[in-house]
This record gives structure tokens, sequence and C-alpha cells, in this order.
């Protein structure tokens, strides 16, 4: 579980260091929200719930819901959630670093690779998809 907050943390950590080894200038000020939003939106805190392989797989066998496979600190993972923006709950999300199942899954479909995101859809995969395809799968 404390893996996933690394980048967040790690984040953190740099935006601090900006503010504490220099002036006080706009700059740096900017420069601090810049980095503190994206450990905010890097955080598991933005995205949906997790929810385990073996749920997430009946749960889109019974809705025919797609299935996000995702980490912590990904910034294509970060970038198709921000493109779905409300419509990220719609999807299921699973997070590979909190279940070795998922990132078992993940790795037979990409060459052995964690490649994320990984999309599940009526039981095909798609590695790193377009936003505008993923927000398609949604509607």
């Amino acid at each position: 579980m404390w893996r996933t907050w690394v980048p967040s943390l790690a984040i953190v950590a740099v935006a601090v260091l900006v503010l504490t080894t220099g002036a006080l200038t706009p700059a740096s000020i900017a420069i601090t929200v810049v980095l503190l939003a994206l450990a905010w939106i890097g955080s598991p805190l933005v995205f949906p719930r997790h929810v385990d392989d073996a749920t997430a797989r009946r749960e889109a066998a019974d809705t025919n819901t797609p299935v996000i496979y995702w980490r912590p600190g990904c910034m294509f993972c970060m970038r198709l959630r921000a493109s779905l923006l409300r419509r990220a709950d719609q999807a299921i999300w699973v997070n590979i670093w909190r279940d070795p199942a998922a990132a078992e899954r993940v790795r037979e479909v990409n060459d052995g690779n964690e490649t994320v995101p990984t999309v599940f859809v009526a039981g095909s995969a798609h590695s790193n998809p377009a936003p505008e395809w993923m927000r398609a799968q949604l509607r």
C-alpha cells in the first residue's frame, strides 16, 4: 500500500525543497503550486476506488463495464483519468501495485511488461488507449 504513495510523496518533497531552498518569488510559488497539483492528481485519492482483479472481472462480465489497470505515478494513467473527468467512475479501476493477480494479467497481454493503462473491454485488451477511444467506450 505504501508504494502507491511514493510518487506523490516524492513530488511533495521536491515542492518543499523549492520553497525552502530559495527566496519566495512568484516563480518558486508557481512551481510549488504546480508540483502540489501534480502530487494530488497522481495520488491514489484522485482515482476511483481500487477493486481487486477477481471482483473486477466478475463486475465487468455482469455489467459489460471496461476494466482499467493502472498504477500510481504513471503519467499515461493520469492523462487517461484526467481526460475521462466524471466518466471515470463508469469504469472499474484496478491498481496493479495493490493486486499481484492484476499485475500478472497485465503482463500476460503486454509481452511480460506491466504496461499501464491497460484496458479490457469485452474481453479484449488495449494498452495505453487514446483518451478519445476510452471516452467512447464509456458512453
